[in-house]
């Protein structure tokens, strides 16, 4: 005989309904398959952005070799490649300054700017004087608000110095943030450092046919290893200072703009040692 406790805890057990776990699962897998479907959607949209990106990236690049830096442009050419770093610049609007980004050495592409135009048109103009390769080297990586920036030009005189890397002129400047975007550079020294000497002078101070002597030796090491160093500020003379505009940066690219109509430039991530 059933006893009537256990008959009324009968009565009163739940009972759970084969259809409707059946719901519940099928329920469960919905929301599963949307979050995938979301996740996948969201990687998806990700993939076409950067796929946007780098090609806009690439079609900025790509209309720069014919210029020579900026040196040889025309109206159009100039406008062109004003509308295409304003499709890039508009990849990154808004963000602020990544210093971690920043740091590091970056190859002038592209300039507008009239102080460095002025010696691709020297060298062009003097055959004495070449202009090689310019870089940006950012000190930054353990900043948060400013950091080193040095400017680094490499240059020349033909049969004098070794082609394009005979000398390098080392303009440096410290910066600090003062918005999301602007950094205001302050101008320290400019230095001379990095002779590299033409075999035609090498033989004109040692000639091959005959032993080095002590004296040309010691000629030849110290123009090797000179360096100068010449301080632009003083505490007589405010020092020279600019503001600049950081409109797009990434691991592999940087676009600027000199505030107040200084120009612009592009640069790109150079990963050899420059100085």
């Amino acid at each position: 005989m059933i006893s009537a406790g256990f008959s009324s805890a009968l009565c009163v057990r739940p009972v759970v309904s084969f259809s409707n776990t059946i719901r519940g699962v099928h329920n469960h897998g919905r929301v599963t398959c949307l979050a995938t479907s979301m996740s996948s959607s969201s990687m998806t949209v990700a993939r076409d952005a950067e796929y946007e990106l780098e090609s806009r990236k690439y079609e900025l690049l790509n209309i720069i070799p014919d210029t020579q830096r900026g040196l040889v442009t025309t109206a159009d050419q100039r406008s062109t490649i004003e509308e295409a770093m304003v499709v890039v610049e508009g990849f990154d609007a808004g963000k602020e300054i990544d210093l971690s980004k920043l740091d590091g050495t970056w190859r002038l592409q592209y300039t507008s700017a009239p102080d460095v135009l002025i010696l691709f048109e020297s060298a062009a103009r003097l055959p004495f004087f070449q202009v090689g390769q310019i870089f940006q080297k950012f000190e930054c990586q353990n900043e948060s608000r400013g950091g080193l920036v040095r400017n680094v030009i490499k240059w020349s005189v033909p049969r004098l110095l070794e082609e394009n890397e005979g000398a390098t002129l080392i303009v440096t400047a410290r910066f600090s943030c003062v918005s999301a975007r602007n950094i205001y550079l302050k101008f320290e020294e400019i230095g001379l450092q990095n002779i590299n000497i033409s075999d035609d002078l090498q033989a004109v101070i040692a000639p091959a046919i005959l032993p080095r002597s002590f004296l040309s030796l010691q000629i030849l090491q110290f123009i090797q290893t000179f360096k100068a160093q010449i301080p632009v500020t003083s505490p007589e003379r405010q020092s020279v200072g600019g503001l600049y505009y950081l409109s797009y940066l990434d691991k592999n690219m940087l676009l600027g703009r000199a505030v107040g109509g200084g120009g612009v430039f592009i640069f790109t991530r150079a990963h050899a040692l420059i100085c």
